[in-house]
C-alpha cells in the first residue's frame, strides 16, 4: 500500500510551484479580506496534508471505489438542489457535520478518479459506441444537476475535464474535435437565447451576465459594474502594483465585490502591477504543463487520466477566470485555483495534485 512511496521520486519542483502560487494568493486575501486569511491558511495545511497522505497511496487502490465516488458525487449534488444554501441568486453550498463545503468543487475530482478507471476498465470490454454512450451518460448526470443549481460555469468546465480524459483515454481525437467544435454553435446559441428577453433555457442571472458582456455600457451599474471596475482596477496598479498597503485602492472603496473568490486576480494586478500578473500567469502555466507531462509519462491509462484531468482543471478553470477579470469572457463566477479563496475548492486542488505526485512516482 505505502510501497510506492520514495522521498527521492517525489516531485519537489511541483511543490513549490504550488507554494509561490499560494502565497501570492494568500497575501491577495489578506489584502482584500483580512478576517478570511486564516480561514484559508487553514484550508492550506489541510490541503497539505491530504495531499502528502494521498501521494503514499497506490492510486490502484484508490481507484477501486471508483463507483463508491461516482455515487457519492451524484449524491452531494443531489442534497444541494434539495436542502442546499443559497447565496448570489444560485444554490451551491451544503452543510454536513457542521462544516460547510460546495459539492460541485469535489466533483471534479470525484468524476476524474471515476472515469480514470471507467474508461480503461470498459474500453476493451464494450465496443467503441456503445462505450462512448455510457461515459456520455455518466457525465451528463451530475452535469444537469450542477447546471441546475444553477452552475453554469462550473458545468461547462466539468464538459471540458471530460473531453480532456477522454482524449487521454484512448478517444479518436476525430470525435473528440468534433465535439468541441459543437461547444462554438452551442457558445452562439447560447448567446441568442440571451438576447431573446424571457426564456426558459436561462436564468435570469445567467441572462444578465451575457448581456451585460456583450453591451457593458447598457449594464454599467448593475451586471457590467464590477468587470468594469475589474478592469480599472488591473490597470491602476501599472506595471509594479500600488503594493499590499497601496493608497486610493479600488478594493478599499468597494467597487468590488468578491475580490476574493471570483475577483482574485483584479486583487493580483492592482497591488502587485503587470509583473505580479505575470507571475501568477507562469505560476499556473508551469503547473498545467508539468501535469500533463507527468499524463505522458505515466505507467498506465488511469495515471495518464489523471494527471491529465488535473492539468484540464487548473489550465482552463484559470484561463475562465481571468478572462472574466480581464472582461474577455461574460461574467461566470468560478474561482482561480490555488489563489482564490475558498475552502472546498482547495482542498479538493491539493487532493488531485496528490493523486498526480502518486502517478509520477510509479512512472
Amino acid at each position: 500500500m505505502l510501497k510506492t512511496f520514495s522521498f527521492r521520486k517525489f516531485d519537489y519542483f511541483m511543490v513549490a510551484l504550488l507554494c509561490a502560487l499560494n502565497y501570492c494568493g494568500l497575501i491577495a486575501i489578506r489584502s482584500a479580506a483580512p478576517e478570511l486569511y486564516d480561514k484559508q491558511l487553514l484550508g492550506l495545511g489541510i490541503g497539505v496534508v491530504l495531499m502528502l497522505l494521498v501521494s503514499l497511496v497506490d492510486y490502484h487502490l484508490i481507484l477501486r471505489l471508483h463507483w463508491v465516488m461516482y455515487a457519492a458525487c451524484i449524491i452531494l449534488l443531489v442534497l444541494v438542489l434539495v436542502s442546499g444554501s443559497s447565496g448570489g441568486g444560485a444554490q451551491r453550498w451544503i452543510s454536513l457535520f457542521g462544516i460547510t463545503f460546495q459539492p460541485s468543487e469535489a466533483a471534479k475530482i470525484l468524476l476524474i478518479l471515476f472515469f480514470a478507471q471507467f474508461i480503461i476498465m470498459y474500453r476493451k470490454k464494450l465496443i467503441l459506441p456503445l462505450h462512448l454512450l455510457l461515459c456520455i451518460v455518466l457525465i451528463a448526470f451530475p452535469v444537469f444537476l450542477v447546471f441546475k443549481e444553477p452552475d453554469l460555469s462550473t458545468s461547462l468546465m466539468l464538459l471540458l475535464i471530460f473531453c480532456v480524459i477522454m482524449f487521454t483515454g484512448g478517444l479518436e481525437w476525430q470525435i473528440v474535435v468534433a465535439a468541441l467544435a459543437a461547444v462554438i454553435p452551442a457558445f452562439l446559441w447560447t448567446i441568442y437565447q440571451a438576447m431573446q428577453g424571457d426564456n426558459s433555457v436561462l436564468s435570469q442571472y445567467q441572462q444578465n451576465r451575457i448581456l451585460a458582456w456583450l453591451h457593458p455600457e447598457n449594464y454599467a451599474d448593475t451586471t457590467a459594474y464590477q468587470t468594469m471596475n475589474s478592469m480599472m482596477a488591473i490597470g491602476s496598479g501599472g506595471l509594479y502594483g500600488k503594493g499590499v498597503d497601496g493608497s486610493s485602492s479600488f478594493l478599499e472603496t468597494g467597487y468590488i465585490s468578491e475580490s476574493q473568490t471570483d475577483f482574485i486576480f483584479t486583487v493580483i494586478g492592482e497591488t502587485f502591477g503587470f509583473i505580479g500578473c505575470c507571475a501568477v500567469v507562469v505560476l499556473i502555466f508551469l503547473i498545467t504543463v508539468k501535469c500533463f507531462l507527468i499524463a505522458a509519462r505515466a505507467r498506465d491509462g488511469q495515471g495518464r487520466i489523471i494527471a491529465s484531468g488535473m492539468g484540464a482543471w487548473i489550465g482552463l478553470q484559470s484561463f475562465l477566470n481571468i478572462g472574466v477579470a480581464t472582461g474577455l469572457l461574460p461574467n461566470t463566477g468560478i474561482p482561480l485555483p490555488f489563489v482564490s479563496y475558498g475552502l472546498t475548492s482547495l482542498v479538493c486542488l491539493y487532493a488531485g495534485i496528490g493523486f498526480v505526485i502518486n502517478v509520477r512516482m510509479q512512472q
